[in-house]
């Protein structure tokens, strides 16, 4: 009797929650729903496959043994993403770095269930931002925007791919705005969300109440891999900087200031007359560098990049990596006591990365960068930050971390100096690559 009594409570309380009334007291019961219809045909899935080329110790020996063939075996990856549709005439499709990156097959499964192979437009470690495209007709983008108006409490919707399950759909607010100091996760400038985020939803949309985009979400705070209420997205402002660039050049140009700066410690403050969170101390001043150009001198403090406030390295450190070419940079600094500013501009010649086959041919699957600002005090030239295994300048003995210290004996310091001393070389350059306490000579010729 009790079970059936159960049944019948159930089979009410079903029926009561099915006639749910549209409006109380004359008021419609408020829903996503109008806003979401108009949303969710412009985020797809996103599925990537990546082939790798393994050889195990026993292949190698039965191979030497019976003097077989070495063949290595394909291992086949394949990961799960979101995107979202910002261009429907050019089907361009904004998503982060590592849903695509080394991906050999990109393919984006629609909202109607259309499936489309993509090419990859460009892609950005640095931000996590990348941009792909698919020929389609009748598609639905997003508009984006101005993601720099949020306000913390505002509401936010996320729509994404979590676990593989399917276009899903969860709400929350804006926890926090300008998230920096995240571990492992690049130049940074998150909205913070409580809205449920999980694996999958990366590259996903974090839209207003309008039905606008206002992040690509990126990354998860958790302990367990799930969702605890943390998350993270790059700000739309942000994402259509990038996306920009990589339209328009495949790659992200960033320019540099062209100095190193330091924390104020309490003795520094002290010494300084400033409070601990009044800035970053200048510590060098790169020659001919937009820093140098402004009249920034070691021991001044700054304290402001266009008009955001600067409080550590690492906020300089990620502002500084975030600034465009040919973009003008406001600086407020301290000297003697006083408040000063000064504005520069960062020209293409101030870049702060280069890919090595804009310098030299036989560079070609190579990425430059300056020094970081901690090194400079230890070691002297430019960094090989990245390079394709099997490319020439790979059998030519390069490697990731190696520095490129002078060309034809001349000494280097920046991206800058290297540019200028390859191009006035009018024979083959010859590299000092200093690896490991040692130096070896690199002739870049066939």
């Amino acid at each position: 009797m009790k079970k059936i009594s159960f049944i019948i409570m159930f089979f009410v309380a079903a029926t009561v929650q099915a006639t749910l009334p549209a409006a109380v007291s004359g008021q419609p019961v408020p829903s996503l729903a109008p806003i979401l219809e108009r949303v969710t045909p412009a985020v797809v899935n996103i599925n990537t496959k990546s082939v790798q080329y393994v050889r195990s110790r026993n292949s190698e020996f039965y191979s030497w043994f019976y003097g077989l063939p070495n063949t290595p075996r394909e291992r086949v990856t394949q990961s799960l993403g979101s995107g979202v549709i910002v261009d429907a005439v050019k089907g361009l499709i904004l998503t982060n770095h590592h849903v695509v990156n080394d991906a050999d097959d990109i393919s984006v499964v629609l909202h109607d269930g259309r499936t489309y192979n993509a090419r990859l437009i460009g892609s950005d470690d640095g931000t996590d931002v990348a941009v792909i495209q698919i020929d389609a007709d009748n598609l639905t983008a997003l508009p984006l925007a101005d993601s720099k108006q949020l306000r913390v409490g505002d509401f936010v919707v996320a729509v994404g791919n979590p676990f593989g399950l399917g276009q899903t759909v969860t709400s929350g607010i804006v926890s926090a705005l300008g998230r920096t100091s995240l571990s492992g996760l690049g130049f940074q400038n998150f909205i913070q969300t409580d809205a449920s985020i999980n694996p999958g939803n990366s590259g996903g949309a974090l839209i207003d109440l309008n039905g606008s985009l206002v992040g690509i979400n990126t990354a998860i705070f958790s302990p367990s891999g799930g969702n605890v209420g943390i998350g993270f997205a790059i700000p739309s402002s942000l994402a259509e900087r990038m996306m920009r660039q990589l339209v328009e050049f495949g790659t992200v140009r960033r320019g540099s200031l062209g100095m190193g700066v330091q924390d104020i410690t309490e003795r520094l403050a002290r010494a300084f007359d400033v409070g601990q969170k009044q800035g970053v101390l200048v510590t060098s001043v790169d020659p001919d560098s937009p820093a140098d150009r402004a009249g920034l001198q070691a021991g001044d403090i700054i304290t402001q990049l266009n008009g955001d406030r600067i409080t550590s390295q690492k906020q300089f450190q990620n502002y500084e990596g975030l600034i465009e070419l040919d973009s003008h940079v406001i600086i407020d600094y301290m000297r003697n006591d006083k408040q000063r500013q000064v504005q520069t501009l960062i020209t293409e010649a101030d870049r702060n990365e280069m890919k090595g086959k804009e310098l030299h041919p036989l560079l070609k699957g190579v990425l430059l960068s300056n020094l970081p600002v901690q090194y400079k005090d230890r070691f002297q030239g430019v960094l090989i930050e990245e390079i394709e295994r099997g490319s020439k300048p790979w059998k030519l003995g390069l490697r990731a971390g190696d520095l490129i210290t002078s060309v034809n004996k001349t000494e280097i310091n920046s991206l800058k100096q290297l540019t200028q001393n390859v191009e006035r070389s009018r024979k083959t350059p010859l590299l000092n690559i200093y690896r490991n306490g040692r130096n070896y000579l690199l002739l870049l010729e066939e």
